[in-house]
């Protein structure tokens, strides 16, 4: 009969066997949870490495914007609008017709300096006839002074012949007095043709002037008519660049002022990224250093581009109320410095770039 410790050894060592496998699973076990952490740890190691080796050769920033070229539209003239051609959104061409303003009021305007000016060239005319005629005024004079000198002439010899007749007393002394009166009443009437002379001279002169200010007056109403042509023209608002029509706020019966932002174009081919980094970012950056952009709306998509270049003044001090650091408590907060970066690839028809996109940039410092 056996004994209960023996049988108690015999069920012990029939057990033995049984838990070698389940300490060898264990061993296993442990290798693989220690080959994973070896794995991790050295991954980990690596990445860390070179996410240190990035950084210390990049400057990194996601405060950054796409911007570009957004031209208003602003009428020259204020008037009523008639017309609205393009709608939100559309995409222009520079010179295409955007909308028109009623032109009547400066229709009218143009016809008006169209009569002054034919009025000024119609005075112009009357002077010009005027200079013709005094002219011949002057002409008519200076012939009665020619015929006066003549017959001045002609009565001072017949004085000098009458004297010496009158010596010999073969005349009478009537006869040498008449001679005397004649040669002074043409001497008379010499001196009155010369002034009559001058003074048609002056007539002359007077007309000559009057052209003079009728042409000035002819260049004065051209000029206005001019002025009345182009404020005409600017009735009719076209597109000054090429692009898209955005922030439309205009409509057909509406009264614009001059200088009024109607709508606007935004330039799509003339993109470049304005990223705000920190002011200890700005050691190693310079003009003319690649930079590689993604942006947020393409994940996964990289753009190329450099930088062009750096603000000289920090982005706070173009704020609406810029720090003042003179005034109050002091706390000192990391300022950051705009940088324009142009894009080096071609424009890309499936990822086009809209201003105001939000885009990470990473800059190759070197």
């Amino acid at each position: 009969m056996s004994s209960p410790l023996r049988i108690e050894k015999k069920e012990e060592t029939a057990a033995l066997p049984d838990r070698a496998p389940q300490m060898k699973r264990g061993r296993v076990r442990r290798v693989v949870i220690f080959s994973i952490l070896g794995l991790v740890v050295v991954v980990g190691a690596v990445l860390g490495f070179r996410t240190y080796e990035f950084h210390a050769h990049h400057a990194t920033t996601d405060d950054a914007q796409i911007e570009g070229s957004i031209d208003p539209v602003l009428p020259r003239v204020s008037g009523y609008v008639r017309e609205v051609l393009v709608k939100e959104n559309q995409p222009v061409k520079a010179g295409d017709l955007l909308l028109r303003i009623d032109p009547a009021d400066l229709q009218a305007k143009v016809d008006q300096e169209r009569a002054e000016v034919a009025n000024a060239e119609a005075a112009v005319a009357v002077a010009q006839a005027a200079v013709s005629s005094a002219q011949a005024t002057v002409a008519h004079a200076r012939a009665d002074v020619a015929a006066a000198q003549t017959r001045q002439q002609q009565t001072g010899a017949d004085v000098e012949r009458y004297k010496a007749l009158w010596g010999k007393e073969e005349i009478s002394q009537q006869q040498y007095d008449a001679a005397r009166a004649a040669s002074d009443a043409s001497r008379s009437a010499t001196e009155a043709s010369r002034a009559t002379v001058e003074s048609a001279a002056a007539g002359l002169q007077a007309a000559q002037r009057q052209i003079g200010a009728t042409e000035a007056k002819v260049a004065q109403h051209q000029a206005a008519l001019q002025a009345a042509l182009l404020q005409l023209s600017y009735a009719t608002v076209t597109s000054p660049v090429s692009g898209v029509v955005s922030k439309k706020d205009v409509e057909v019966g509406q009264l614009v002022q001059a200088g009024q932002p109607l709508l606007a174009i935004v330039e799509g081919h003339d993109a470049w990224v304005v990223a705000n980094f920190k002011e200890t970012q700005l050691a190693e950056m310079r003009p003319g250093q690649p930079v590689d952009i993604e942006v947020d709306a393409y994940p996964g998509v990289t753009f190329h581009g450099r930088i062009e270049s750096l603000a000289a003044a920090t982005g706070a001090k173009f704020s609406l109320l810029p720090p003042d650091n003179a005034t109050g408590n002091f706390t000192k907060v990391v300022q950051r410095v705009p940088v324009k970066i142009v894009f080096t690839d071609p424009p890309n028809p499936q990822h086009p770039l809209r201003v105001g996109m939000n885009v990470s940039v990473a800059v190759e410092l070197g």
